[in-house]
């Protein structure tokens, strides 16, 4: 199966609450898009491994995702190394994908930060003739992806762009509250955690906006790019005069 998208992340809901409205937009236009989680969240505090496979399963299908899955790593005890590496490689060859998007390198969770360099790595080895992967299957074939994309979790950064997701943030935010057992519900008995907090989401929701004000949108999305990514300034024109 290829892909257009293919997002890495190191838990379920990262992807919903990073680029949520990202993913809908682009699957209301007819790319497919895939997310790979690297862990099933089962160190959190609240819910399970079944609760939040169910949660995720919820969400892909709000978000409309073409394939998503689990590569059952333990969660806590993500680490760049080869053998790692080498799964990621396999999604990347499996999927063909044409971008990557991935966890941003600094952030105070160790996985989002180890998830973010063995993505890197992985898409660098995965055009890299020589470089044999674990699978049996398209070990020999090399996929060069165009860019590599990071997404904005706890910590903030300067944004090489901001994608406009106005017309799908409440979808992004149905995708949010699939996972039922990970956000603010005053019905829950569970312990009360860092993103359980209702400031929490009042300060997804007013990060969207204030980025989205940064494009004279209501809500926006921030992404990261090490390399310059082009701008389409005459299609930018045709489009501001219609």
């Amino acid at each position: 199966m290829k892909l257009d998208i293919l997002i890495f992340a190191a838990h379920p809901d990262d992807a919903e609450l990073s680029m949520g409205g990202t993913i809908a937009s682009l699957t209301d236009s007819g790319f497919k898009v895939g997310i790979v989680d690297l862990t099933a969240g089962e160190l959190g505090t609240r819910g399970s491994k079944i609760i939040r496979k169910q949660e995720s399963k919820i969400a892909s299908e709000i978000l409309k995702v073409t394939h998503r899955e689990n590569l059952s790593l333990k969660d806590g005890s993500i680490y760049e190394d080869d053998k790692t590496r080498k799964l990621i490689v396999e999604k990347i060859k499996k999927f063909q994908p044409v971008y990557i998007f991935a966890p941003y390198f600094n952030d105070r969770h160790p996985d989002h930060i180890a998830t973010s360099k063995l993505v890197k790595s992985a898409m660098f080895f995965s055009g890299v003739t020589k470089y044999l992967s674990n699978g049996k299957n398209n070990s020999n074939k090399i996929i060069r992806p165009l860019k590599l994309f990071y997404y904005m979790q706890s910590y903030p950064f300067e944004p090489s762009f901001v994608i406009d997701v106005t017309n799908y943030f409440d979808v992004k935010m149905k995708s949010v509250y699939a996972y039922k057992t990970q956000f603010y519900d005053p019905a829950s008995k569970e312990p009360h955690t860092f993103i359980s907090d209702p400031k929490f989401v009042k300060y997804l929701e007013d990060r969207s906006r204030f980025y989205g004000f940064q494009i004279g949108k209501e809500y926006g999305e921030a992404f990261f790019c090490e390399e310059l990514v082009e701008f389409d300034l005459i299609n930018f024109l045709k489009k501001a005069k219609k």
